[in-house]
């Protein structure tokens, strides 16, 4: 019998791989439509940042024309940093921001701040084509705000489009050993329907899990699901298939495509 539309994901098992802190989104999404969430939190993030770095770039925050996010971490971190030096966000100046995704520009917005760049694919490819088509990287100066994990793609487009790019890395993403969580047991035993990726790093830290995801005999063999061609690509480098792709990056596609895939 056919699930309701409203209820579409009624009766399956899907399994959420991001951090703690990020996975209440999508876990609500997916609880929304019926599925048995659960999380499986393969990954940290914690703060990480150089003070020499830190103070460097607060000391000439007036002269970037750029400062670029990649992440909602990088977001909450760079801030987090800049509010306990300074007691007034307009002492950012008349920098220009620029963002990946609508969660990281709602972070942006959520500080009163404008994003006057944000490419309609969630993707540092796609950023850095849209930052150049402004014209205005010529010599300018750009601060990349960035975790320990983020690729350099981003960067050289913007030095091969003549910016002078200054890199800020202020959040670490490590992989959690899962052997003894709960979730995970449940997960061996059980299985799930399916496993969303929304990550490189998420995708590899699952698949160098071992025993610890192990699933038992009987238990239900998932689906991959990803949230686009970049964790698609790390997903078939650690031997994962992709069993489905959302359309474009991001949080709504990547639910769509499950719901599609499962249907």
């Amino acid at each position: 019998m056919a699930q309701p539309a409203s209820n579409p994901l009624s009766g399956r098992r899907v399994v959420v791989t991001r951090t703690r802190d990020q996975a209440s989104e999508l876990s609500a999404r997916l609880a929304a439509l019926g599925a048995e969430v659960v999380e499986l939190p393969v990954l940290r993030i914690s703060r990480e940042v150089s003070k020499h770095d830190l103070a460097d770039v607060l000391l000439e925050l007036a002269t970037y024309d750029w400062l670029v996010f990649t992440s909602v971490n990088g977001v909450h971190h760079f801030f987090g940093e800049f509010l306990r030096v300074f007691d007034d966000i307009r002492s950012l100046g008349l920098v220009r921001i620029a963002c990946v995704g609508d969660a990281t520009a709602k972070a942006v917005r959520a500080m009163n701040l404008k994003v006057e760049c944000q490419p309609k694919r969630a993707t540092a490819e796609d950023l850095g084509r849209d930052l150049a088509a402004t014209g205005s990287l010529d010599s300018a100066k750009v601060l990349v705000v960035t975790g320990n994990l983020n690729r350099d793609l981003l960067v050289r487009m913007l030095e091969e489009a003549r910016a002078i790019v200054d890199c800020l890395q202020v959040y670490k993403t490590e992989p959690v050993e899962l052997a003894g969580d709960p979730a995970a047991a449940d997960f061996r035993s059980l299985g799930a329907d399916a496993v969303l990726f929304a990550s490189s790093s998420s995708a590899q830290s699952f698949a160098e899990q071992g025993d610890a995801l192990r699933l038992a005999k009987g238990a239900r063999r998932p689906l991959h699901g990803s949230i686009g061609p970049q964790t698609s690509e790390a997903m078939r480098k650690a031997g994962l298939p992709v069993d489905f792709e959302a359309p474009s990056p991001g949080i709504d596609e990547l639910v769509g495509a499950l719901v599609k895939a499962l249907s």
